[in-house]
């Protein structure tokens, strides 16, 4: 059987499981877009710019569990997907991101020239350092084997995005279906690797002998399926539990045994947990600086250290940057989990009455939403979130910008009733959220989602609007509205003296007004301007059936808080001071290294 190669990629995307690619046209990827229309088991959709696109696919991934797709033409086309392409790499999302390339008689080769065919760029040596597979179909013949290849290594292992580049008369070639070559994956990638017998054992012994232990759970639970295994392995055995901001979800916040976020915007409760601590296991996180601090070393001070990661470089960076491991298991979270749990059948731990009774002094001393925060006249992000979070309907999906928008979320957002909370946690691009909605809403069959944005992350893709008002997707967008960059705002004033260089409108940004734009794009707008407005605000907005735009007015000296000072340990978080004292003391005061002696 014949057909066109660009028809072949459809029927290849569609027979992955996907129900939606995300598409812009240009000269190099019409003939994938065309193919697409024509399917009817795959729908196109076009967003207004190419990192959008490439975002949209990334959240889709996420909330599928499967892959996400988008296509780009050749040059800039191309070069737009990056930011999202960088974004799937770094959190481990498994997507196929397709880009058109010129004609290959009109490809500059070894000529030395700069570009011969019009919008050549060489995209493939772009992605590398950001793909775990990228190639360019050099014959028509190869797209079965490339296709496959590529689509096996994203969701294999460590999963990741591909790059897979395809000139444009390849895409029309007619290629005989029967002849092309698939791909066979190396046996030795298919399992994932499996923990030692001996490792498991002094994991064991290690875990017994703890007085002040903590169980760190990661994003690659999510990304093993080991989410009911984690949830057994907290029952078996009994440790406090903190989690990094992307496996924040994976409990309910008032689970007993959760303490909270860690690192330098993590909670404080978090932070004295892993730092007074004498063994930590860490399954599935890479623990980034932001979770650790900096130097490295001053991460668990005095404790044990079991981590299990399916990245050996993740485990082999610990030494190099000062801290060495006690224990490192290569495995994935599943199969590490699986195989503990029945070695854990009698297990007994020590004593951990009295170091409960510690943490949870720390969670009622050091609450995220003061009573103060509630009872101020304008909105309190801290209050506007604890609203939120009581306000969302059972297994709402989440999804967060960066700067301020994602710390004050992961900080006082409670998850329960199986709500998802999604960011680019690694990457954090400004403008992710809006178009990771909208691919996360297509994920869910055009159900309801909510997305937080700052208002100068919004900027970043605000065209995404028009995609959102073309499909009628029901986004309840909360725009944390504070007039600039605060999250970079607060840097400059620990480090700079306070000027809000490029960061405000006195520094030379403008913003402009949120109700207009919502006009503009045929989108409804909701406005909360005080702590007395928001719980109003958020039921408007849940019983608007469309997309809803609600402008939430925060004042510009509003920070995160606790924030570690930019370099300096987690221990070093910021003091909780009332406001007014907290705006004149901006440079960090360090706190006691412990608030009890380590034994």
């Amino acid at each position: 059987m014949t057909t066109k190669l660009s028809d072949y990629v459809a029927d290849f995307l569609a027979g992955q499981g996907l129900k939606h690619a995300f598409v812009i046209s240009g000269g190099a990827s019409i003939h994938l877009l065309h193919s697409l229309s024509a399917h009817p088991d795959i729908a196109h959709v076009c967003p207004h710019h190419e990192q959008a696109g490439a975002m949209s696919a990334d959240a889709y991934a996420r909330v599928t569990g499967n892959l996400g797709c988008a296509i780009g033409t050749s040059g800039p086309g191309a070069t737009n997907m990056i930011t999202g392409i960088a974004g799937a790499w770094f959190d481990s999302v498994p997507c196929l991101y397709i880009s058109g390339q010129v004609t290959t008689f009109r490809m500059k080769g070894d000529t030395g020239v700069r570009q011969l065919g019009f919008q050549e760029t060489e995209f493939i040596p772009m992605v590398e350092p950001i793909t775990k597979y990228s190639v360019q179909i050099k014959v028509s013949s190869d797209i079965r084997y490339e296709l496959e290849k590529a689509v096996h290594i994203a969701k294999s292992g460590r999963p990741g995005p591909v790059v897979v580049d395809i000139p444009d008369d390849l895409q029309r070639e007619m290629i005989d279906v029967s002849s092309l070559s698939g791909y066979t994956p190396e046996e030795s990638v298919l399992a994932a690797p499996a923990p030692q017998d001996e490792e498991l054992e002094r994991a064991i012994e290690m875990l017994r002998g703890a007085k002040r232990p903590v169980l760190m759970l990661g994003w690659g639970v999510r990304l093993a399926g080991a989410q009911t295994s984690a949830l057994e392995l907290i029952d078996r055995l009994g440790f406090p539990v903190l989690t990094s901001w992307a496996a924040r979800d994976l409990l309910d916040g008032n689970q007993d045994r959760f303490v909270g976020t860690l690192g330098t915007h993590g909670t404080r409760a978090g932070n004295f947990a892993m730092q007074n601590s004498d063994l930590v296991l860490c399954i599935g996180s890479r623990l980034s600086t932001r979770e650790t601090g900096s130097p490295m070393e001053s991460w668990a001070r005095e404790a044990k250290t079991i981590v299990v990661d399916v990245d050996a470089a993740e485990l082999r960076k610990f030494p190099r940057f000062g801290k060495p491991l006690d224990l490192s298991i290569l495995s994935d979270a599943k199969t590490f989990i699986d195989a503990l749990l029945p070695r854990l059948a009698n297990f007994e731990s020590c004593d951990l009455s009295k170091w409960s009774q510690r943490i949870d002094g720390w969670k009622s001393s050091y609450p995220i939403c003061t009573d103060e925060a509630r009872a101020e006249e304008t909105v309190n992000p801290y209050a506007f979130v604890e609203h939120l979070s009581a306000a969302l309907p059972e297994g709402e999906q989440v999804f967060i910008d960066t700067g301020c928008a994602i710390a004050w979320m992961m900080q006082g957002f409670q998850v329960s009733k199986g709500q998802r909370l999604y960011h680019d946690f690694n990457n954090t691009a400004m403008g992710w959220a809006l178009p990771a909605a909208i691919g996360g809403c297509f994920a869910l069959d055009e159900k309801p989602v909510t997305c937080v944005s700052g208002d100068g992350s919004l900027m970043m893709n605000l065209q995404e609007l028009a995609t959102i008002k073309r499909h009628r997707l029901p986004v309840r967008l909360y725009v944390l509205n504070n007039g600039g960059y605060s999250m970079v705002q607060q840097t400059q004033e620990q480090w700079l003296g306070g000027e809000h260089v490029g960061t405000s409108y006195e520094g030379g940004l403008a913003f402009p007004e949120f109700d207009k734009i919502a006009e503009a794009f045929g989108i409804a707008y909701i406005s909360i301007a005080t702590n007395a407005e928001v719980e109003a605000g958020l039921r408007q907005a849940a019983e608007h059936p469309g997309a809803v735009l609600v402008d939430v007015r925060i004042p510009a000296d509003r920070r995160v808080i606790p924030q570690s000072k930019f370099g300096y340990p987690i221990e070093d978080a910021e003091p909780l001071l009332p406001r007014d004292e907290f705006l004149d003391n901006m440079i960090v005061q360090p706190m006691p290294k412990s608030l009890e002696p380590l034994s």
